[in-house]
């Protein structure tokens, strides 16, 4: 079941439900993508229609980031719960390492995906890593040849928004896997060059904080956030409505 917030039409589903979801479509016959905007995407994505249809247009849309769902809130259209995209792989990770599934891992910097792929191996023995590549890349077509010739079951697609979802959407047709999912920094969550936030922080939906006290210099990133929760408290006084989903 789909739920508009602010133009985004997000799947309103549970962490167990996203990962039965992705189930299905890694049994399907084609290529599907999976996006997770947080709030600041989804600001972005406010004033981008172009990024807007990208998020739109993807078999899965999760909402990473507990700004989205309290926006939902406010507009009175509740979704369950906050499916973080650290979360999500982690999940897929066990899904492969129980199945042989086969993933490739594509973005961060140089050496990150390797640091990565050592630590997710570590805690999914069965997983196979059939190859990687960083996001320094100017030759797309080259990196697609590369991703066809491991034969992955599932795509980490780490490049940032939007260049990851317009990387995933370009490709869609001739990359042959199963599932592609957007996944910002998540690699260097995974290597350990970015730390999580303690667990009691991502309990009461104070992860940003953690990042901001940690990286002073993401303020202007993160000067997202409030504006996009007045935008949505806005809408709600309005009343009529400007984003229909």
């Amino acid at each position: 079941m789909k739920t508009g917030v602010m133009g985004i039409a997000f799947d309103n589903i549970t962490m167990d439900g996203a990962l039965a979801r992705a189930r299905e479509l890694l049994a399907g016959g084609r290529a599907s993508y999976v996006v997770t905007p947080n709030a600041e995407i989804a600001y972005e994505a406010m004033h981008d229609e172009a990024l807007r249809a990208l998020l739109n247009a993807a078999d899965m849309v999760l909402p990473d980031g507990a700004g989205v769902v309290l926006a939902s809130k406010i507009l009175r259209k509740p979704l369950q719960q906050k499916v973080a995209g650290v979360d999500f792989a982690a999940g897929l990770l066990r899904e492969l390492s129980e199945t042989g599934g086969r993933l490739y891992l594509l973005g961060s910097k140089p050496g990150v995906a390797e640091q990565a792929a050592q630590k997710m191996l570590e805690q999914n023995p069965g997983l196979v890593i059939c190859g990687m590549a960083d996001g320094y890349f100017k030759d797309e077509a080259a990196v697609v040849q590369k991703i066809n010739e491991a034969a992955p079951d599932v795509l980490f697609v780490c490049l940032g928004a939007p260049k990851q979802e317009l990387f995933m959407q370009a490709h869609q047709a001739e990359l042959r896997v199963r599932l592609m999912v957007g996944l910002g920094g998540t690699l260097d969550a995974f290597a350990g060059t970015v730390r999580r936030a303690p667990k009691w922080m991502i309990r009461l939906n104070l992860e940003w904080l953690y990042r901001l006290i940690k990286e002073p210099r993401r303020l202007g990133r993160m000067m997202r956030l409030p504006k996009y929760i007045l935008a949505v408290v806005a809408e709600r006084i309005r009343g009529k409505k400007k984003w229909e989903n």
